[in-house]
C-alpha cells in the first residue's frame, strides 16, 4: 500500500464555526453546502458578502470571486474574520476584507455585481426588511445578481433552540417571493433541505434561497 505522506500544518477554526462542530457537525456541513452554493452563482463577480459572522465560510465564496467585502455588526466577529484571514491570505489570488458595519444604518459603499446575505434575514424586524434589501443592494451593478438565504417558516416547529435563536422573520415560498420582487424584476427560489438543493414543494424545504437579479429603482 501507497503511504500518502501530508505536510504538517495547524487550522484553527474561528468561534462560531467551532462551536457547531462541537454542537452539531451536520449543521457545519449544512452551511458549507449554503456557502458552496452561492460560490459557484457568485463566480469571476466583485463581491458583498453581509452577515459575514466569523468570516469562516466566506472564504468558500472568495475562492471562487474576484476582489471580495464582508461585513458584519458585531466588532469581536469581524476581529476574529480578520485574524484568520491574515493567516490564510496568502494563498489566495484576490483580496478579501472585512470591515464592521451596520446595513440599517447606511449602505456599504462600492460598486458589486454580486452580493449575498445568508442566514440574516430572518433576524430583521418586519417593519425594517425593505429598508434592509435596499441598503443592501444599493450598490449593485445594474447586470449584478444578488442572494437572500435563510430558514423557512414551516421548518421552524422543527429547529433547535440554538437554530432559532433571535428568528423573528421567517418566511413561507410565497412570502419571500413577495418580498424580492419590491426591489427586483427577477426572482428564482430555489429551496434546501439539510445538504441537497431542489426545485420542489415549497412547504417541505427546510431552507430557501432567492436568486434575484434586474434591480428595480436606480442603476
Amino acid at each position: 500500500m501507497t503511504h500518502i505522506h501530508y505536510p504538517a500544518s495547524t487550522f484553527t477554526m474561528p468561534r462560531m464555526r467551532s462551536q457547531d462542530w462541537v454542537v452539531n457537525p451536520a449543521r457545519f456541513l449544512f452551511g458549507l453546502s449554503r456557502y458552496k452554493f452561492v460560490a459557484q452563482m457568485m463566480r469571476d463577480r466583485f463581491t458583498l458578502e453581509i452577515g459575514c459572522g466569523d468570516g469562516f465560510y466566506t472564504h468558500i465564496v472568495h475562492r471562487t470571486t474576484h476582489v471580495m467585502h464582508a461585513i458584519d455588526t458585531d466588532a469581536d466577529l469581524i476581529n476574529d474574520a480578520q485574524t484568520y484571514a491574515a493567516h490564510h491570505q496568502a494563498r489566495y489570488e484576490h483580496p478579501i476584507y472585512f470591515r464592521q458595519h451596520d446595513i440599517l444604518t447606511q449602505p456599504y459603499p462600492g460598486v458589486f455585481d454580486g452580493i449575498y446575505s445568508l442566514d440574516v434575514l430572518e433576524h430583521i424586524p418586519q417593519e425594517q426588511e425593505d429598508l434592509f434589501i435596499t441598503n443592501s443592494v444599493e450598490g449593485l451593478s445594474k447586470d449584478g445578481i444578488a442572494i437572500f438565504g435563510m430558514p423557512s417558516k414551516e421548518s421552524q416547529p422543527y429547529a433547535s433552540e440554538l437554530s432559532k435563536q433571535g428568528h423573528v422573520n421567517c418566511k413561507t415560498e410565497h412570502e419571500l417571493r413577495k418580498l424580492m420582487q419590491r426591489h427586483f424584476g427577477i426572482v428564482l427560489i430555489f429551496g434546501m433541505n439539510d445538504e441537497v438543493l431542489h426545485t420542489g414543494f415549497g412547504p417541505m424545504c427546510h431552507y430557501r434561497f432567492a436568486v434575484c437579479a434586474n434591480k428595480k429603482g436606480k442603476s
